[in-house]
């Protein structure tokens, strides 16, 4: 069985979508329980093919699209050619691993749609996204299966656009193993990444669906009571939407790293007194789980997908009513003033633990032979 998987989301800042794609291709290349497997991996861009075959597992073949991508984006958003086996090569099922599955031609489809934001809150996505208005319901059209990261995702492409239960397959994401082995940096690493003594962390693009001026706010809120409180460290590359107000905080106070390698973020996370994640919509939260792993506390919104993520333990995680500054002051407070719990941090460990990657990988293998089969 040849699956050609879209790999353009490994050509950019390994974001949320191209540490999936790449955790996934690396767990399918390496899966034993997958001998007839031949993977390929496309881009949908002239200039990025030069750069692929660097960023590809062993046993991954690299495949590019001989057209510009906004011809071919214009062309698929129109019609159903060229169709996307004719383009790469012949394939047994062609998967869209961001929102958007060209043509498949004579193969099966599969898409993965990583969440709703574009219909749930469109002010808060960039005109790129907007366009999964018109995009998302056609690639959900010429997939035999739609994947989502939560049931919560699931539970929303199934009410909006009205498909049967079974085409929507839920395939969690995993943390790597390498999280649970992060430690905190030491004084050299600190002074290396301008980290203060005690630090809150913020992970993730600076775009406004992730809430920041609210949690700018409430930590002014919290400044306001309390000086010494830990410092708030953001990480991630420096996405879109207005500049965010830091006026009234101390420089010392917010601490922006711009995008880091792996190793430098596992560091950051496993250092910090928590994790903040106040986002006002995700589709699955790949941030708090990863924190877990480290035995670090959560302060989240109290969403659905957060609340299934993170699960239920006592003490793991503070919820915090989404948009109620507040109430997520309190939580920063509380979180900023709380007593490590060695067993609580152990129970958020084995609760990480249980999401892999190969849970991720077997559940998608298991979508293409279905598709394959149809």
């Amino acid at each position: 069985m040849r699956v050609t998987l879209d790999a353009t989301p490994l050509l950019g800042p390994r974001t949320g979508v191209g540490r999936y794609v790449d955790a996934l291709l690396h767990d399918l290349a390496s899966a034993a329980d997958a001998p007839d497997l031949r993977l390929a991996a496309a881009v949908v861009t002239v200039r990025g093919q030069a750069r692929l075959a660097d960023l590809l597992p062993d046993g991954v073949s690299g495949v590019g699209a001989p057209m510009p991508a906004r011809l071919l984006q214009r062309a698929w958003a129109r019609s159903e050619h060229p169709a996307f086996d004719r383009l790469t090569g012949r394939t047994n099922v062609v998967h869209g691993t961001n929102f958007v599955l060209p043509p498949p031609g004579r193969a099966a489809g599969v898409v993965t749609v990583h969440d709703l934001s574009f219909l749930r809150s469109p002010a808060t996505v960039t005109a790129a996204a907007r366009a999964y208005r018109e995009l998302v319901p056609r690639s959900i059209r010429r997939a035999g299966v739609v994947l989502t990261p939560s049931r919560a995702v699931a539970d929303e492409v199934v009410e909006e656009y009205r498909l049967p239960a079974d085409r929507v397959v839920v395939t969690p994401l995993g943390v790597g193993p390498s999280w649970a082995r992060a430690r905190p940096p030491d004084a050299a690493a600190r002074a290396r990444l301008g980290l203060p003594e005690r630090w809150f962390v913020v992970v993730g693009n600076l775009e406004p669906r992730k809430n920041l001026p609210l949690l700018l706010s409430a930590y002014r809120q919290v400044l306001s009571s309390d000086p010494e409180v830990p410092a708030l460290v953001l990480v991630g590359p420096p996405g879109w939407g207005p500049a965010l107000d830091t006026r009234g905080i101390p420089a010392e106070k917010v601490v922006f790293t711009g995008h880091r390698p792996d190793r430098d973020l596992q560091s950051i996370v496993a250092g910090s007194t928590a994790l903040l994640f106040p986002t006002s919509y995700e589709g699955f939260g790949l941030p708090p789980l990863e924190a877990f792993a480290c035995g670090v506390p959560v302060v989240a919104s109290d969403l659905p997908v957060t609340r299934e993520v993170l699960g239920d333990t006592p003490g793991a995680a503070r919820f915090v009513p989404t948009g109620d500054r507040d109430a997520l002051a309190a939580a920063v407070a509380a979180a900023g003033a709380a007593v490590p719990d060695a067993p609580v941090a152990d129970a958020r460990r084995r609760h990480a633990a249980a999401y892999t990657w190969r849970v991720t990988g077997a559940a998608t293998l298991e979508a293409y032979r279905r598709v394959a089969s149809d």
